[in-house]
């Protein structure tokens, strides 16, 4: 298994009901933005550019890269090693990685890199805690992407025209930064790169869930043996994809595997708050008449 199959699997038994929400897939929502979500457009264009050039980088064949240096940096196993390849190719200090995957180790977020300042090769030209926003942009296969960009795609339009496109932008940088630093505050200084766009994407989830909570949305729902597509509020489907990740964050703590739960907690969670600061003056979120209202019965 690749180091990038690693980075996306996750191996923990759900319950049925974990299982029949993991599956509800959002189809689209009927809220209209009016107006061209430029800065989505820009988003997903340069994940699909990134995604695209990696894989112009060879899978097969091998570099050779120093895990000394990472077991006596950080006393770890050094990012995407392979026993069984160490056996084949390696040479002492030096273990065998796809030119692919040391691509991904180079511009990928790895903790304990990051939380101790010192770049260990493969190194970046650029100070390393850049590489919070280098990884946003990278992912680890075709279904990583398409369900990371799919996500912006339905409701990156109406955040975004709830805030503009600069503020937007800052906005889901911020997010990934968010998500990036609770997954960090879990996992502790591992050396496995964290990549992908969906910290920053939950936090645009985040955003939609406090600013259109009762949109609907058009979601395929299995039920038994067959799929249905039935609408919900933005306020089901999101809180119970929210209560998904968190609990299977806590299932997921002692092994800490493939899938980054935290970050999209932290994403959620930054989203839902930093949207009250990037939002437009004129926009008031939905929970803010939600609560309004419902004072406004209670004292009536």
């Amino acid at each position: 298994m690749s180091l990038t199959e690693r980075v996306v699997s996750h191996n923990f038994t759900r319950s049925k009901l974990a299982a029949r929400i993991s599956s509800m897939f959002p189809i689209r929502d009927y809220r209209v933005s009016g107006r061209r979500p430029w800065a989505t457009y820009i988003l997903i264009a340069l994940n699909a550019l990134v995604f695209f050039y990696t894989l112009s980088i060879p899978d097969s064949g091998y570099v050779l890269l120093d895990g000394c240096a990472w077991r006596d940096e950080f006393g770890r196993a050094p990012p995407g090693f392979s026993s069984a390849l160490y056996r084949r190719y390696g040479r002492g200090c030096f273990y065998p990685v796809t030119p692919r995957d040391a691509f991904y180790i180079q511009y990928g977020l790895v903790p304990a890199e990051f939380l101790s300042g010192k770049d260990l090769p493969p190194t970046v030209p650029f100070p390393i805690w850049l590489t919070l926003f280098t990884a946003m942009f990278l992912h680890a296969g075709w279904l990583h992407i398409i369900g990371n960009m799919w996500y912006l795609w339905i409701f990156g339009d109406n955040v975004e025209a709830s805030m503009g496109p600069l503020r937007y932008v800052i906005f889901y940088l911020l997010c990934g930064v968010g998500a990036a630093g609770l997954q960090m505050a879990v996992s502790g200084k591992v050396t496995v790169p964290m990549v992908g766009a969906s910290g920053a994407i939950s936090g645009v989830m985040g955003a939609y869930f406090v600013l259109f909570p009762w949109s609907r949305i058009l979601t395929v729902v299995p039920i038994w043996f067959f799929l249905h597509l039935v609408e919900v509020p933005a306020v089901v489907f999101l809180g119970l994809w929210f209560l998904l990740q968190f609990f299977s964050g806590i299932v997921d703590l002692q092994s800490l595997g493939g899938t980054a739960w935290w970050a999209h907690i932290g994403g959620f969670l930054t989203g839902a708050l930093l949207v009250f600061l990037f939002r437009r003056r004129e926009v008031i979120p939905g929970v803010v008449r939600w609560w309004e209202r419902r004072q406004y019965r209670r004292y009536w």
